[in-house]
């Protein structure tokens, strides 16, 4: 990102002018109490496969994605360990977001701890807070950089349990949150997520509850006098330590396998994730909760190349011209390819509803075994 000044300015304009690029990012972080699109980075997804299905993931995640997914998917891992990377860039480069991951089955494999990193971040960002000297001259000597970065770690615990007749996985996250907005600001925040799934038959049944105990993010700021007489001169609100609650979320997924033949089998899944923060620009939405419906469709060849396409983000926009009420939706595509143990995914998908740009992501998955497999 960079940084273009109009030399032709009024002064008072030009101070205006020159912090806006910072003060967007640190405005955008300082709001406290309960909000809506809190910790949204963790509302994007991991994983080119459930990017590409549209994320309806709850009912199938089975391997060291679940962390993220569902946790209780993890209980499936047959491996002596699994580890997971995908990296992905927003707006031509300007943001970066990177996923790691890795899972190890432990007491005879009956049980599977995990841990996940999640960063999403934009890097090199231009402080212009000093550019100004005080008799009102320019110093590019005095521009530096910094980075705003929301970082993620996901400890993890998942089993298998028997009730009755049925197979259960349940599983668990304790996360922990940290936020930064280069020296200005950091955050830290401590949150619980639980999930279970159950099969039976062909079907598959999933239950996430996100941030069951609500999370709580405490914001802290550090600007130097002469940065807080920037901020007031240019109208801008110095936002002060506060507490950024991010409210629960339950996200309900069913999910139907059918194999078609000897070598094809196709795996249609759906998801209907319901907010708590209020109305949101989503399909079914009420003053007190919104819910989003997720659906993907995984088709595949020999379990060796898989095709994948989803949809969600289903929001209500009103037409400029007509005045009307239009429903508009976000889709996705992938395709994923399985060598031996080695596992290569890719999905594309638009970042919203509104822009027509796509991001592509990649993501790869390696199972562990103690034994080599034989050749397929």
């Amino acid at each position: 990102m960079s940084l273009i000044i109009p030399k032709c300015l009024p002064f008072s304009t030009l101070r205006r002018f020159v912090s806006i690029s910072l003060l967007f990012f640190i405005v955008s972080n300082a709001f406290s109490e309960t909000r809506k699109y809190s910790n949204e980075f963790l509302a994007i997804g991991v994983g080119a496969r459930g990017l590409s299905m549209g994320g309806a993931q709850v009912a199938i995640t089975n391997n060291t994605y679940a962390g993220y997914w569902n946790p209780a998917g993890l209980s499936m891992i047959e491996n002596d360990a699994q580890v997971a990377f995908m990296h992905a860039e927003y707006f031509a480069g300007i943001a970066n977001y990177d996923y790691g991951s890795v899972a190890i089955p432990i007491k005879d494999k009956s049980r599977v701890v995990g841990l996940s990193v999640i960063r999403f971040g934009v890097d090199d960002i231009p402080n212009t807070l000093s550019l100004i000297e005080p008799d009102g001259s320019i110093n590019y000597d005095n521009i530096t950089s910094f980075s705003v970065a929301d970082y993620a770690f996901l400890f993890s615990y998942a089993q298998k349990i028997k009730i009755k007749d049925l197979d259960i996985n349940v599983g668990g996250n304790a996360k922990i949150i940290h936020r930064k907005v280069g020296p200005f600001a950091k955050a830290w925040g401590f949150g619980l997520d639980a999930g279970a799934q159950m099969s039976y038959k062909s079907w598959q049944f999933g239950a996430f509850f996100r941030d069951v105990t609500s999370t709580f993010n405490a914001w802290s700021f550090t600007f130097t006098e002469e940065e807080k007489d920037v901020l007031t001169q240019t109208g801008n609100i110095i936002p002060t330590n506060s507490v950024e609650i991010t409210l629960p979320r339950l996200i309900l997924g069913t999910a139907y396998y059918k194999e078609i033949g000897e070598n094809f089998g196709i795996l249609g899944t759906a998801d209907l994730e319901t907010t708590t923060d209020g109305k949101r620009n989503s399909l079914i939405r009420t003053n007190f909760i919104s819910i989003d419906p997720r659906i993907g469709v995984e088709g595949n060849y020999k379990k060796f190349v898989f095709l994948r396409a989803g949809i969600n983000n289903f929001q209500k926009i009103q037409q400029d011209f007509t005045g009307k009420n239009i429903t508009v939706l976000q889709p996705a595509i992938g395709l994923g390819v399985k060598i031996r143990n080695f596992y290569l995914d890719y999905a594309l998908s638009r970042l919203n509803t509104s822009l027509p740009i796509y991001s592509n992501f990649f993501s790869v998955r390696l199972d562990i075994d103690k034994t080599v497999p034989s050749a397929p």
